[in-house]
């Protein structure tokens, strides 16, 4: 038997579907499911596992009832930079639906991480972040209301948070940020129109001004078939 024969089938599909996908442009259609079992000779459930593969990696998507090519990962760069900033760099219109914006008590581990007290209010923002009318992401940023109370009345959810804060003079001077796979629960699978059952990336991370000050928590999650990211290491 040759190593070929070896492999497993959806992983054979895959590879000889990914030599029918390099001939094709963004938003071409992927040949059907019927249509790829009859020419490799496999099963149509075995051409469902590697198209779904596929699906997940973001080299395709669902388009009505049919599939075709995905436009280019949106690759964000790790940076104290906005969103806005980096999708705007890649050649990408940024933008953002605001979905809540509302004071909350802060909790004790809130509290700890943003140097105020239990039970302080704490400026939540949440909202699903778009490229070229994409959603890619949902974000939820937490700020210590007793630092950007005016906020409230000045800030406008659709626009960038970070151009916001550095307007009123405060510097970014470092993050720690933690990032991992996860699945969006329902509501959040609904709000980046995908499913419970598509990997999420899921980033969390503490941002401190220039004297150490908390500026903010964030907790985003990015569709992992649309998004990318990257950094410089030295």
């Amino acid at each position: 038997m040759s190593p070929a024969q070896r492999m497993p089938k959806p992983y054979l599909v895959r590879t000889a579907v990914d030599d029918i996908l390099a001939d094709l442009a963004e938003g071409d259609a992927v040949p059907p499911e019927r249509e790829l079992a009859a020419r490799f000779g496999v099963s149509r459930e075995t051409v469902r596992q590697a198209l779904h593969e596929l699906l997940v990696e973001g080299r395709i998507e669902r388009r009505g009832r049919g599939t075709v090519v995905s436009r280019p990962k949106l690759v964000q760069p790790l940076s104290l930079r906005s969103y806005t900033e980096g999708a705007a760099e890649r050649g990408r219109v940024p933008g953002r639906l605001p979905v809540t914006w509302e004071d909350i008590a802060a909790t004790a581990d809130m509290a700890e991480a943003l140097a105020i007290s239990t039970g302080d209010d704490v400026v939540h923002l949440e909202r699903v972040l778009l490229a070229d009318g994409q959603r890619i992401g949902l974000e939820s940023t937490y700020l210590p209301k007793c630092r950007f109370s005016a906020f409230t009345e000045t800030f406008d959810p659709a626009t960038s948070l970070y151009a916001a804060i550095r307007d009123t003079g405060v510097r970014f001077g470092s993050a720690v940020e933690r990032i991992e796979t996860a699945l969006p629960s329902p509501r959040e699978a609904a709000l980046l129109e995908s499913t419970t059952a598509m990997p999420m990336l899921l980033l969390n991370r503490r941002s401190v001004d220039t004297e150490g000050r908390p500026i903010e928590l964030v907790r985003a999650l990015y569709r992992g078939d649309r998004v990318a990211f990257e950094t410089l290491l030295k």
